[in-house]
């Protein structure tokens, strides 16, 4: 097994960062959810047990894991469930594209156990927005960034 680049360690450092964000994100929707508390449970549970591995993975390659922040800012106000659905859904999205950068970065196990994250959190996403996209992991392909005529059945409302 070759050595594990200097892009593949940062970028799996940026996919904890992101799954630490994720975590906290999920403590906001699970206040919120309502009627989906349940499926906010499972998104908090799952992304605590991706944090958890890729820490690990982190000091397997050599590296310190990034400890989590105090707070994370949010991209929005999360008042009711309608908010904390919408906030759920971003926060998919934007693991999506932290593993997606690790899957291009990473080699062996570590790009196909990016690759089974990646695919988990777009799952999630598509179970949020009520519907999937075509490139889940690439920003330049999610609903708010389709070519006009594209975005049917995105079920995604901003």
């Amino acid at each position: 097994m070759s050595e594990p680049s200097d892009e593949a360690r940062a970028a799996a450092q940026r996919a904890l960062a992101a799954e630490h964000a994720a975590v906290y994100g999920y403590g906001v929707v699970g206040a919120r959810a309502g009627g989906l508390a349940d499926q906010a449970r499972a998104g908090y549970d799952a992304h605590r047990a991706r944090r958890d591995a890729l820490s690990r993975v982190v000091s397997d390659l050599g590296d310190r894991p990034q400890p989590a922040a105090a707070a994370y800012a949010l991209p929005f106000e999360v008042p009711d469930e309608a908010a904390a659905v919408r906030l759920a859904t971003e926060l998919e999205d934007r693991i999506a594209g932290s593993y997606a950068d690790l899957v291009r970065a990473a080699e062996g196990e570590l790009r196909r156990d990016a690759a089974a994250a990646l695919r988990e959190a777009a799952v999630r996403a598509a179970r949020w927005r009520g519907g999937s996209v075509a490139f889940p992991g690439l920003a330049e392909r999610t609903p708010d960034t389709a070519p006009a005529g594209r975005q049917e059945g995105a079920g995604r409302e901003d």
